[in-house]
């Protein structure tokens, strides 16, 4: 089974870098409340000047690395400022099949950095402001030595077989209603194998076996690091928990499958790759 490259990821040809890099003209990535600064007539990254006329401090920005060689570096505005005509804030998920696909998962990078120094300017043990460490991404306290990396949340997705068939559902949270294969953060001591049992169980009442790794995806909504699996159905009916899921069924040959939707995520990737020929 192979996994076609259509997934939110990171371009091969970066290089992270952890200290600023002379550069005159870097891509820059530049983050209000979460959306990233484009023109609207590309959408293209904004340049120098249009950082310096929007506001942006250096103090604010942030190493990402090297792209082909050409320096990028990502940073936030706390304040929303009057925006240069031609340019707008954009959610990523909008950015999906508009930008080009390397800036787009380079830009999921440069969200997840560029949170995590906005919310670590400040030790969390003592309160003293942090400086950012040499040779590594972190943010260390001078005063009681605390050390601050990017906040990565590991979550398991898991498609359930049984047969020919598969288990898809809607989950109450999700703003699109579409129907998807289970998924859930894991707890603090446990792994990846035990979280699939335990969402699966508590989510749609179901025992699951043999747990067999498919792939895995940073996915910045904030910082999610997902890491799919399919399982095999062991026993129990259908009993969905309503707090977490809408509905929950089984999708087999014959069955009207859930449009099949081009986007970024390792959930279409994932369903895709077991849909039967045809649907």
């Amino acid at each position: 089974m192979t996994t076609p490259s259509i997934m939110l990821h990171t371009p091969a040809s970066f290089t992270p870098l952890f200290a600023p890099h002379p550069d005159p003209a870097p891509l820059n990535f530049l983050f209000h409340k979460g959306q990233l600064l484009v023109r609207e007539d590309g959408p293209a990254l904004p340049d120098v000047a249009v950082l310096e006329q929007v506001g942006a401090v250096r103090e604010h920005l942030q190493p990402l690395g090297l792209l082909d060689g050409r320096y990028c570096q990502t940073g936030w505005l706390d304040a929303e400022p009057a925006l240069p005509a031609g340019y707008a804030w954009r959610g990523l998920r909008a950015l999906f099949g508009v930008m080009d696909e390397s800036l787009v998962g380079l830009a999921g990078r440069a969200a997840q950095v560029a949170e995590w120094a906005r919310t670590h300017r400040f030790c969390g043990v003592c309160g003293s402001g942090t400086v950012l460490a040499t040779g590594e991404r972190c943010f260390k306290c001078p005063q009681c030595g605390h050390m601050a990396y990017p906040r990565i949340s590991p979550a398991m997705m898991v498609l359930i077989r049984k047969g020919d068939q598969v288990l898809l559902a809607k989950h109450v949270l999700h703003a699109t209603q579409r129907f998807v294969p289970l998924a859930g953060f894991l707890e603090a001591g446990e792994s990846i194998e035990e979280c699939i049992t335990r969402e699966v169980f508590e989510e749609v009442g179901l025992r699951v076996h043999n747990p067999r790794y498919f792939a895995s995806q940073s996915w910045p909504f904030p910082h999610s690091l997902m890491l799919a699996f399919t399982a095999d159905y062991l026993d129990g009916e259908i009993r969905v928990d309503p707090a977490e899921i809408a509905e929950a069924r089984w999708f087999g040959p014959g069955d009207e499958w859930p449009e099949r939707i081009p986007q970024m995520s390792i959930s279409s990737v994932l369903i895709d790759a077991h849909r039967p020929p045809g649907t």
